[in-house]
């Protein structure tokens, strides 16, 4: 799909996951919009046997779901509607920075005001050596990607936007988010401004990551443009000055004899004469141009070395291979990536949020297995769970609950039950009444990844049943028992959800789970590799 609309599909995902739940999104909006989605984009039955088919039309779905959710999202979330309406790239702004870039050059002295050419230390030299560095950075980073095995870790100036980001200064009329609201007057309008810069803030986190590729395309052009330009000004700024002042060519060196001078820069000029016809001198000829500090010949009036014309033809057919064409090259090239790239966003259909989407559409079935650690649940609370995880993965998931893994017996493989190959989610259960430890639990919860299917997503469930029963309306102690569990389960790289599953709060535990399951991307991966 294109740029728009991974940018509203992305920003849609940020409103359907984000915990607490944003009050302008609830969960009718959130079916409304695949209704309205599935009338425009029908997804085919699953076991299709076209695979690029169904994967355009797995794209067309979310695209137009994510139009018509943000039609109906951007009236009540001004900021976001904002956000979605700035224009990120303007093809005009590398002309822009093409012409300040030109004029610089244009009026940089890149000979200098002694109107002596010293022939083996222009600035010139400079830029050229600069760039030569630039292509071998460039080459290096190709062949990297070529030897890389596995993702590519995230850019320098990737990771740095992703840091601002957090820090809360880049989004539109909107201050950073620190944590709790305070009740009080005003409090729920607080809170409802809260956790909407919260999504927003998640949205740009999300968009950093995946237009990363496009950003970089956009600022290759930018930079090789800019790079082009400034050297098309210094060869023009050689020739204005050699128009109107009388430049002389000369050099001087305090280690290098003629013939090595004359070797240097017979190799370094050696294509611009070719091409252009004009001969250097023999290393005789061009111990001749050789001045001394201090000399009579080292002054700045005439006859201080030979005519510099010649050179300047050089050095400006040397720039302009050197520099201008290479870079040109690849300022057109980027310019083609990025906007194949704003064409063609691909969003991660297979993380969790997207497909539950395209499950949920599709009618397909979802495969759930359920592994209690130490506390087997009551028939009631299996109730609760499975009546909670329909809410998210549909009323035609398949739900296995396994024997209970004792305390304990996390490392004995010959205690862990085969784990079916078709699921999609793992969910491992926990009693809050239980004191979590890191040897155990968290323990138990890595072992778990490493053992999931492929593709499989591992989320940790507590049962606040028993722990809320015991302690019934001390709001303090459950909230510093969920804390408890957060810090131990954290480490892991698995979202957590918290629930009463006898008798769930249907809004809050079902914005929890789905929040989880739109979160838990790679939730596997990380865990099976938390030491």
């Amino acid at each position: 799909m294109n740029e728009t609309r991974a940018r509203e599909a992305t920003l849609l995902q940020a409103f359907e996951t984000v915990q607490p739940a944003a009050p302008s999104w609830t969960l009718d909006d959130h079916r409304w919009a695949s209704r309205a989605a599935a009338q425009e984009a029908p997804l085919p039955a699953p076991g299709g046997s076209v695979r690029s088919a169904t994967a355009a039309s797995e794209d067309a779905f979310i695209a137009q779901r994510a139009r018509h959710g943000v039609q109906r999202l951007a009236p009540r979330e001004p900021a976001a509607a904002a956000w979605l309406s700035r224009r990120l790239w303007r093809a005009r702004w590398v002309a822009w920075a093409g012409v300040a870039a030109f004029c610089a050059g244009l009026l940089a002295d890149s000979i200098g005001s002694s109107q002596r050419i010293n022939l083996l230390a222009p600035p010139l030299w400079g830029v050229l050596a600069w760039n030569l560095v630039v292509y071998i950075g460039l080459l290096g980073t190709v062949l990297a990607a070529l030897l890389r095995r596995g993702p590519a870790a995230p850019g320098t100036v990737n990771r740095l936007t992703q840091r601002v980001l957090r820090i809360g200064r880049a989004l539109p009329g909107l201050a950073p988010v620190n944590g709790d609201v305070a009740a009080g007057a005003g409090g729920s309008d607080r809170m409802a401004v809260g956790t909407s810069a919260k999504a927003l803030h998640v949205f740009a986190g999300l968009w950093s990551q995946r237009s990363a590729r496009l950003a970089t395309a956009r600022a290759a052009t930018l930079l090789h443009a800019c790079a082009a330009a400034l050297a098309l000004g210094l060869i023009a700024g050689l020739y204005a000055r050699g128009l109107v002042l009388d430049y002389r060519a000369a050099w001087e060196s305090t280690f290098l004899d003629a013939t090595r001078a004359h070797a240097v820069l017979a190799l370094l000029l050696a294509p611009a004469s070719a091409l252009a016809g004009i001969p250097l001198p023999d290393a005789a000829g061009f111990e001749a141009l050789r001045v001394a500090h201090g000399s009579a010949g080292a002054g700045a009036g005439a006859g201080a070395g030979a005519s510099a014309g010649p050179w300047i033809h050089l050095l400006a057919l040397t720039l302009a291979l050197v520099v201008v064409l290479p870079r040109s090259s690849l300022a057109l090239w980027s310019a083609l990536r990025g906007q194949h790239l704003a064409r063609h966003v691909a969003l991660p259909l297979a993380e969790p949020y997207f497909a539950a989407l395209l499950r949920e559409q599709r009618g397909d079935v979802a495969h759930v297995v359920v592994l209690p650690y130490a506390a087997t649940p009551a028939p009631q609370a299996v109730l609760g769970l499975r009546a909670l995880l329909a809410s998210s993965l549909g009323d035609g998931m398949q739900l296995q609950v396994l024997a209970t893994l004792a305390f304990g017996a996390e490392d004995d493989a010959r205690a862990w039950p085969a784990l079916p190959a078709a699921s999609v989610l793992l969910v491992a259960l926990f009693d809050l009444a239980a004191t979590p430890e890191a040897e155990n639990h968290a323990a138990f919860l890595r072992v778990l990844a490493q053992r999931a299917p492929p593709g499989a997503t591992v989320l940790a469930l507590i049962d606040e049943a028993g722990f809320v029963t015991r302690f019934k309306g001390d709001a303090v102690r459950l909230e510093q028992r969920r804390t408890a569990w957060r810090d131990v389960l954290g480490h892991t790289g698995c979202a957590a959800v918290f629930a009463d599953l006898p008798s769930p709060d249907a809004a809050s535990a079902r914005r929890a789970l789905r929040a989880a399951l739109g979160a838990t991307s790679g939730v596997s991966s990380a865990a099976a590799d938390t030491p």
